[in-house]
């Protein structure tokens, strides 16, 4: 069986949901919407390795960002298909996830945070430096959507359908026969070792897929934003996910979506009344770790735990 009647419930609830939203949050709040599933995306791809592989990620941002370079690089600068530059910003993403988890899967700990930062730091310097490609501080603007996207509520639908389909993919991969096995390497990586499976395999796939997906969330983002600069590969995309993820709960994958939602609508609505809206963000995520040290969606789980015991 496929799902369960309980997960049955909750995916059908959640798909009801996301066609709403166009008709309860009209307008300026449905671009919003927009955002906050392609950076759930962003999110999940994180928690993919932060949450159930073990290792914490400050990459993902950066390989995020190449995606969406490519597909504007390719649309506005070469005049290339748009789906065409959708498919090979999602293969440039994974290009750079086997260069990445190549250099990174042997260490872990604060080693593989240091190694990745610095990974997403060369791609960062290499989009800021190399301006006959990237435009460098400049970045590349353009339309990259076909004209059916260019309304709001189609670009809303198209990513949320996108964003429902991924959302499956991850589920079932971190639920899979293969997921079960990086939990395993999350939580005695030596135990895995000895029963003799090849822990450097696994974690360079998990690496690799968890890229897959944040390269489309990339892909998405070049659809939305029209428009990419050296601070779309910047080290504060990859915390941004990284804290979208922590927020909601690590190792969840669901969480990541709390998260999104709670970090872009302080991002966009917070700051309409403040211009200290930053301090507002880092007051939530010192009161998370203080009262909800498992992210949300995690003590909300541990609440009914304990309830259901009572």
């Amino acid at each position: 069986m496929l799902f369960t009647k309980k997960q049955m419930l909750y995916a059908t609830l959640g798909l009801v949901a996301l066609s709403l939203i166009p008709t309860l949050l009209p307008g300026y709040k449905t671009s919003i919407a927009t955002e906050i599933l392609i950076f759930a995306m962003l999110a999940m791809s994180v928690d993919i390795m932060a949450g159930f592989t073990g290792r914490t990620s400050l990459c993902h941002g950066a390989i995020f960002g190449v995606a969406t370079y490519v597909v504007l690089h390719y649309v506005t600068v070469v005049g290339g298909s748009v789906w065409v530059g959708a498919l090979l910003g999602v293969l440039a993403a994974m290009v750079i996830s086997m260069i990445f988890a190549a250099l990174a899967i042997r260490t872990s700990g604060v080693y593989f945070i240091l190694l990745t930062l610095a990974l997403g730091m060369i791609v960062w310097g290499v989009c800021l430096r190399w301006t006959s490609v990237t435009g460098g501080e400049n970045g590349i603007r353009g339309s990259v959507a076909p004209a059916w996207l260019l309304n709001k509520q189609n670009l809303y639908y198209f990513v949320a359908a996108c964003f429902a389909v991924v959302t499956f993919g991850m589920w079932k991969f971190v639920n899979s026969p293969f997921g079960l096995t990086l939990k395993g390497i999350r939580d005695s990586e030596s135990r895995m070792r000895t029963l003799g499976y090849n822990v450097p395999l696994h974690l360079f796939i998990g690496f690799v897929v968890s890229g897959f997906f944040a390269g489309i969330a990339g892909a998405l983002y070049a659809f939305f934003n029209s428009f990419v600069s050296p601070s779309t590969v910047a080290l504060a995309q990859s915390v941004e996910g990284l804290l979208m993820a922590i927020v909601g709960g690590v190792g969840t994958l669901f969480g990541a979506i709390i998260g999104a939602i709670l970090v872009i609508s302080l991002e966009n609505f917070v700051s309409l009344y403040t211009e200290r809206w930053l301090m507002v963000l880092g007051f939530m995520f010192i009161f998370t770790m203080i009262f909800a040290p498992t992210g949300i969606l995690g003590a909300a789980r541990n609440f009914i735990k304990s309830r259901q015991k009572k």
